[in-house]
Formats: C-alpha cells, sequence, structure tokens
C-alpha cells in the first residue's frame, strides 16, 4: 500500500508563501492523478488542485495564479506552491492520489495564514 506523507506546513502572515510536500513511499505518479485538497474548521474537504499522469494540471478558481503545483518523478514527490495567502486560505490541506479505483489520502498538513 502506498503511503502519502505531507509536510511544509506552518504559520504565514497574510500576503506570504508556503510550499506543501507529498512524498510518496514509491513511484506512482505514471499510474494516479495527485491532488491537493484542504479542509477548513466546519466546512467541507474541496479540490485545490490536481496534476495527471501526463502533467496536465487543473485549479479551483479560488487559488488560480497564486498556487502552483508540481512534481519531481526523481523523489517520488509532489510539491504545492502557495503564494499571495490569505486568511481564508486556513485549512488543513491533504494530499491525495488517485485511480478510476483507488484513493489515497496523506495525514494532512495544518496552514494558518494570520497576521
Amino acid at each position: 500500500q502506498v503511503q502519502l506523507v505531507e509536510s511544509g506546513g506552518g504559520l504565514v502572515q497574510p500576503g506570504g508563501s508556503l510550499r506543501l510536500s507529498c512524498a510518496a513511499s514509491r513511484s506512482i505518479f505514471s499510474r494516479y492523478v495527485m491532488g491537493w485538497y484542504r479542509q477548513a474548521p466546519g466546512k467541507q474537504r474541496e479540490l485545490v488542485t490536481t496534476i495527471s499522469p501526463g502533467g496536465s494540471s487543473n485549479y479551483a478558481d479560488s487559488v488560480k495564479g497564486r498556487f502552483t503545483i508540481s512534481r519531481d518523478n526523481a523523489k517520488n514527490t509532489v510539491y504545492l506552491q502557495m503564494n499571495s495567502l490569505q486568511p481564508e486560505d486556513t485549512a488543513v490541506y491533504y494530499c491525495r492520489a488517485a485511480t478510476i479505483t483507488t484513493y489515497i489520502w496523506g495525514q494532512g498538513t495544518q496552514v494558518t495564514v494570520s497576521s
């Protein structure tokens, strides 16, 4: 079973940046759609961005132009670069690997945007 481990969360001031990492326990990017999701207190988990095995990506409207997903195949790691962070970006951020039949989630990493 593949394991995903997120890191890079923390406290940042509005307008700041963070880069999250999601390390997979083995090479999976050729078969799995990798994605970042987030869940704010009292809200449902929502899609932030995904990247397909072919490298195409899509973003939620709320993060377009501010967040960028990327991956390093040699390191089995997916990244989420987050710029111009705002308080409404505060949430637990989760990494997910998905095929048609399988979803694998990481444990999540907390991002708090506050002055």
